[in-house]
């Protein structure tokens, strides 16, 4: 069954080609907060990422995988694993859609194509996600997404002077 394609995008893994579009993003400050970057990526740090991305995720724990709309074929964000734990079955993940792609539905299609795909490929029994509670959007798109918030880490990170929960969201393979 195919999973990493959906109605009006599809989910591939990052080309070196991409680095302008990674720089882009991964430099906008906006997000930093939320991937608690601290200080801006240049090319060359990104291009030595893209040189070693073909990691397999049973070796790296991690995977990005651009999100692509079908109808043009360009790159309107990303969507991550992270901390794949096979023993344990489980793996967290995180999306940035540029923001002139917002409210197109493009960030709930992925989750759901990454989630259809990490059960059925990866034999993970369950998908997380952790959110800073001031992020209502993220919130929204996760419990569209059948996740469930099942726990809250208080004062969880430093962010503009100030201290803010981040919330656990879980998808559970039943």
């Amino acid at each position: 069954m195919i999973t990493l394609h959906g109605e009006h995008i599809y989910l591939r893994a990052i080309e070196p080609s991409d680095l302008a579009f990674l720089y882009q993003l991964e430099n906008d400050e906006r997000f930093w907060a939320v991937s608690n970057t601290q200080k801006p990526f240049s090319k060359f740090l990104l291009q030595q990422y893209l040189d070693n991305a073909q990691q397999d995720i049973y070796e790296a724990k991690q995977l990005r995988l651009m999100v692509c709309e079908k109808l043009t074929d360009n790159s309107v964000g990303m969507i991550d694993l992270f901390n794949f734990e096979p023993k344990h079955r489980r793996v967290g993940t995180g999306i940035l859609i540029d923001p002139k792609y917002w409210n197109k539905g493009f960030a709930s299609e992925a989750i759901a194509l990454i989630s259809k795909f990490v059960f059925q490929n990866l034999d993970v029994h369950q998908i997380y996600a952790n959110i800073g509670d001031s992020n209502v959007s993220s919130i929204k798109l996760f419990e569209k997404n059948g996740f469930i918030k099942s726990g809250t880490k208080k004062d969880w990170n430093f962010t503009n002077g100030k201290f803010e929960n981040e919330l656990l969201y879980q998808l559970i393979n039943e």
